[in-house]
């Protein structure tokens, strides 16, 4: 598959032949599916929690005596069937992930990519080096671009004056090439990807 490097003043700075390993893929739902379930697995806090019936603050007193009363038998106000009393099995604070073997994990960052290539949602950026990194000129740029919810994935290492002008505009996610990952990829709407991440992401996905 061959695509036309853009600049970011919108002009053309040659074409490029993409990997077809990389890029020229059916995109599989499944495999996109089981890694984007696995991220976000792993992503989540776990910190759900509950007091059970030994955790509870209360007096320990029985509550009123065993035989005489008319009523049911009980010993302690922490039991789960009164107010404020303990929980049975309620949730407790654990992780959620579980394990995805590698090579399903970087298969399925190749259908991400190849997804958003077949869509027409690539673009390939010759670099991001800005004359004058300031928000305003790159916001002017990106709209000309036509740039709205964008995740663009530079080099080893993202240009700082390009991160910094990037950082307060919305829409825009800026990422080296070892934070690419399948989620962010798919729920952006556009994929941006330099030339050097180009060179980094098949030399990290050989």
């Amino acid at each position: 598959m061959k695509l036309d490097v853009l600049k970011l003043d919108g002009g053309k700075a040659g074409s490029v032949d993409l990997n077809d390993d990389l890029f020229g893929l059916d995109p599989r739902a499944d495999i996109l599916h089981r890694v984007v379930r696995w991220q976000r697995a792993k992503a989540q806090a776990g910190t759900h929690s509950t007091l059970t019936r030994a955790e509870v603050s209360y007096s320990t007193k029985k509550i009123y005596r065993q035989k005489g009363t008319g009523g049911a038998r009980h010993g302690s106000r922490k039991a789960p069937i009164f107010r404020k009393g303990g929980v049975v099995k309620g949730p407790t604070p654990r992780s959620h992930a579980h394990d995805l073997p590698k090579k399903v994990r970087a298969l399925g960052l190749r259908h991400a990519l190849s997804a958003k290539a077949k869509a027409g949602e690539l673009i390939i950026l010759d670099t991001l080096t800005m004359a004058e990194a300031k928000t305003a000129i790159l916001a002017k740029q990106a709209k000309e671009l036509g740039w709205k919810r964008v995740l663009i994935i530079d080099g080893v290492a993202v240009d700082q004056g390009f991160a910094l002008a990037a950082r307060n505009i919305e829409g825009i996610d800026v990422l080296p090439t070892m934070g690419a990952n399948v989620y962010d990829i798919l729920k952006r709407d556009q994929l941006v990807i330099t030339k050097a991440g180009l060179e980094a992401l098949e030399a990290r996905l050989k």
